[in-house]
């Protein structure tokens, strides 16, 4: 790992310790470099803001988890993954989604896997989404984004085979019928 990387990840371990105590919104980039012992300039060459960072790790955990599909590894296995990632960090995700703002790591989390879907079907079929696949997908995407913030603010009761399940069993039949053609389901 690089040092910038290694910087980064610094950065979100000071994250994840100030959300133990503080609500996102309160928490400041003074807190984090002091907590880092990183500098508030260390922190501005590598984020815009606190929000840049949450992103960031998020964009981490959903790189591995994706970085499978890609291997051949289905839609299931890759949900298990990030489902149960999210649950070893329950505390950090709870307090970044209850942030809803602009910047937040739902909209964050939207376009990630968006643009994940949607480049592994074009790779995969060589040629653009279609209108109609590019409404189910987006549909579908919000639809995920939605029930995995619910899940994490309700207790996680679900086991992350078991929300990883009823993603996929959600998904618009059409689109599941596109993924299984694709071999990805």
């Amino acid at each position: 790992m690089e040092k910038n990387e290694k910087t980064k990840y610094k950065l979100a371990e000071a994250m994840k310790e100030c959300m133990k105590t503080s609500k996102v919104d309160a928490i400041t980039v003074k807190q984090l470099a002091e907590k880092s012992g990183l500098t508030r300039q260390t922190f501005y060459r590598n984020f815009l803001d606190k929000f840049d960072l949450i992103n960031w790790y998020f964009g981490k955990i959903l790189d591995q988890s994706f970085e499978h599909m890609g291997r051949g590894t289905s839609v299931y296995d890759t949900l298990v993954r990030k489902f149960t990632y999210i649950e070893q960090e329950k505390q950090f995700f709870a307090a970044a989604f209850r942030y809803d703002e602009q910047n937040s790591l739902r909209e964050h989390d939207f376009e990630l896997i968006l643009q994940f879907y949607k480049d592994l079907i074009a790779r995969r079929t060589s040629r653009p989404l279609g209108e109609e696949l590019q409404f189910l997908l987006e549909m579908y995407c919000q639809g995920s984004v939605y029930m995995t913030v619910k899940w994490i603010l309700t207790g996680m009761k679900d086991t992350p085979e078991a929300m990883a399940v009823k993603l996929v069993e959600a998904m618009p039949p059409k689109l599941a019928k596109v993924m299984e053609e694709l071999g990805l389901v």
